[in-house]
């Protein structure tokens, strides 16, 4: 373990200690990257990450899963692993989060989590796919706001990304978008190791600044849509406010639970893991035993 890690408790520890699978699947010419926990033929859960961020962001999360679960995070491309594009749109992510669940050999089909970016993908991906998924839990996406990572007074903040030195220097200068009053340092120091490349001169992030062109005007239509069953999971210091929840639950047809995350920020992973494991955990648990309402 890295001594950065020195310091992590042992669910953290034995999180990272479990096998994985990287794999590349193509998708409309692009190679896109992805991570693989569990053995193949369970039940599928996908994780989808936020802007600029990368598979990785879930890794101590989405491994917690694998005793019982076939479980994928996903770079969608333009970040992480993946390759990047001329361009980017919601519909091409969407392909590439189903292609990734086919090509990872889950039993029937998966249940989509997204966070931030990555939930309006999920929630593209059960607009447009919604027979194809089992479910899609949304985690801390704004519908009515304007999301941090694409909002285009931050997006200056990702356009030149910078080169560094070294990987120690970028990664005591990793900051998220945006910024929350506390975070796991274990969870950060590994997510900020991952998200690096090299480049002339040093180090810098994976991220394509182009990823953050295309709009998401239609985002607040598309809940209208949703058929297959869908969550939605607000951090108590997040972005969706309990207005914006009230809302969403409202245009979902009242049938999605609005489950709050006590004392997280909007990048819940980083700073209250458990409690979404916990949360995730309940959520699966009451699905798999439970019928789903109908719209009215």
């Amino acid at each position: 373990m890295p001594t950065t890690f020195h310091d992590a408790p042992a669910w953290y520890r034995r999180a990272l200690d479990v096998p994985y699978a990287d794999r590349t699947v193509t998708v409309d010419g692009a190679d896109i990257h992805y991570l693989a926990w569990g053995e193949t033929g369970r039940p599928g859960l996908v994780f989808v990450h936020g802007g600029a961020a990368h598979a990785h962001w879930w890794t101590h999360v989405a491994a917690q899963f694998a005793g019982v679960y076939r479980v994928a995070a996903i770079d969608l491309s333009g970040h992480g692993d993946s390759d990047r594009r001329d361009e980017y749109s919601l519909a091409r992510w969407c392909s590439e989060v189903m292609t990734v669940a086919d090509d990872a050999d889950m039993a029937g089909p998966p249940i989509v989590i997204g966070h931030s970016m990555g939930g309006f993908v999920t929630l593209a991906t059960a607009a447009a796919h919604g027979d194809r998924i089992a479910g899609a839990i949304i985690m801390d996406s704004p519908v009515t706001a304007p999301d941090p990572e694409m909002e285009t007074g931050r997006r200056s903040q990702f356009r030149d990304p910078k080169v560094y030195p070294d990987p120690a220097t970028a990664i005591a200068r990793f900051r998220t978008v945006p910024e929350q009053d506390h975070y796991e340092p274990y969870v950060m120091a590994h997510v900020a190791a991952m998200s690096l490349r090299p480049a002339e001169g040093g180090v810098t992030w994976k991220f394509d600044p182009a990823i953050f062109m295309p709009r998401r005007s239609a985002a607040n239509e598309l809940l209208a849509t949703v058929t297959c069953r869908v969550a939605l999971f607000r951090a108590e210091h997040g972005l969706v406010t309990p207005d914006i929840g009230a809302y969403m639950y409202e245009q979902l047809g009242r049938v999605a639970p609005v489950i709050e995350i006590p004392l997280a920020g909007h990048h819940l992973m980083l700073d209250q893991p458990l409690l979404v494991v916990t949360a995730l955990r309940t959520l699966f648990a009451d699905w798999e035993h439970s019928v789903p309402f109908e719209r009215g």
